[in-house]
């Protein structure tokens, strides 16, 4: 079969540009599943952050109501 004038046995010039950009972008695709799994780490640290810092002042706080109970007729010298 004879090629035409306009038909090439080589791509179009653009066509190399365009498979590279659809290889760049299908490249990227797995960043948007990175970013999220990267937020949920944040997310996670800083909700251990909290727990931490709940837990602490809870254990403070159940300590000072303890102490307050066990004063409750007592005289005050001893609380």
């Amino acid at each position: 079969m004879p090629l035409g004038p306009r038909t090439t046995a080589h791509p179009a010039p653009g066509s190399r540009g365009r498979r590279r950009q659809w290889r760049r972008r299908n490249d990227e695709r797995g960043e948007g599943v990175i970013s999220a799994a990267i937020a949920v780490l944040v997310m996670a640290f800083i909700g251990v952050g909290m727990w931490v810092a709940f837990n602490t002042t809870f254990q403070h706080t159940a300590k000072n109501v303890d102490n307050q109970v066990n004063c409750i007729g007592q005289t005050a010298g001893n609380c």
